[in-house]
C-alpha cells in the first residue's frame, strides 16, 4: 500500500489534523519556530559575551542564570519540534541578530568597568526578552489554534521563564545600578 504525502505528515504530528499540516499556518508555526531555535542558540553566545563585559555581580549573576535558562529552552524546543513531527531546524532570525549586533555596539559605546555599560547591557537584554515574549506568546497561540496540546505546554514555559527574566531585570536595574550609572561622568 502507498503512502500518501497526508498520511506520512499525519504519522509525524499525532496531535493534529490533516488540514491544519496542510495549512499556511502550520507552515508559519514551523517558520516561527526554526527563528526562534535560530535566536536562543545565538543569544547564548551573546550572553557569555555580555556577563564578561557586565561590571556588577548582581548583573553578571542574572546574565549567567539566563543563560542556563536559554539551554534549557533550546532543549524545549527540541521537544516542540518532536511534539510537532518536525526536526529541529534553525532558520536565522534577522529580528535577534539585530538585537545581538546592538548589544556589541552598547557595550563597544560604553566604557569598559562603569556602571553605565551594566545599564546599557539590561537594556538590550530586556528588548530581547520582549521579542522572546511576543515570539513564545505567538507560538503558543499558534500552537493551540493548530492543535498541538503538548507545544502547547513547552511553548508555555518558556514564555513564563521569559517573563521572569524580564521582571528580573528590571529588578537589577532600579536596584542600584540605574541611580549609580546617574552620577557616572561621560
Amino acid at each position: 500500500m502507498a503512502t500518501t504525502k497526508s498520511a506520512t505528515k499525519a504519522k509525524k504530528a499525532p496531535e493534529t489534523t490533516e488540514i491544519a499540516e496542510e495549512s499556511a499556518l502550520n507552515e508559519l508555526f514551523i517558520d516561527s519556530l526554526k527563528d526562534i531555535y535560530w535566536a536562543e542558540k545565538h543569544l547564548t553566545k551573546a550572553l557569555a559575551k555580555l556577563v564578561k563585559n557586565a561590571t556588577t555581580d548582581e548583573l553578571k549573576g542574572a546574565l549567567e542564570t539566563h543563560i542556563e535558562q536559554t539551554e534549557n529552552q533550546i532543549t524545549r524546543l527540541d521537544q516542540v519540534f518532536e511534539s510537532v513531527g518536525e526536526k529541529a531546524v534553525a532558520k536565522k532570525c534577522e529580528a535577534m541578530a539585530g538585537l545581538i549586533k546592538e548589544s556589541e555596539e552598547i557595550v563597544e559605546s560604553t566604557e569598559d568597568g562603569s556602571i553605565t555599560r551594566d545599564a546599557g547591557i539590561i537594556s538590550a537584554c530586556q528588548k530581547v526578552e520582549h521579542y522572546e515574549i511576543a515570539s513564545y506568546g505567538t507560538l503558543k497561540t499558534l500552537a493551540g489554534v493548530l492543535g498541538f496540546t503538548e507545544a502547547v505546554e513547552l511553548l508555555d514555559a518558556t514564555l513564563q521563564e521569559e517573563k521572569q527574566t524580564d521582571e528580573i531585570l528590571t529588578q537589577v536595574a532600579e536596584s542600584t545600578i540605574n541611580q549609580s550609572a546617574k552620577s557616572e561622568k561621560a
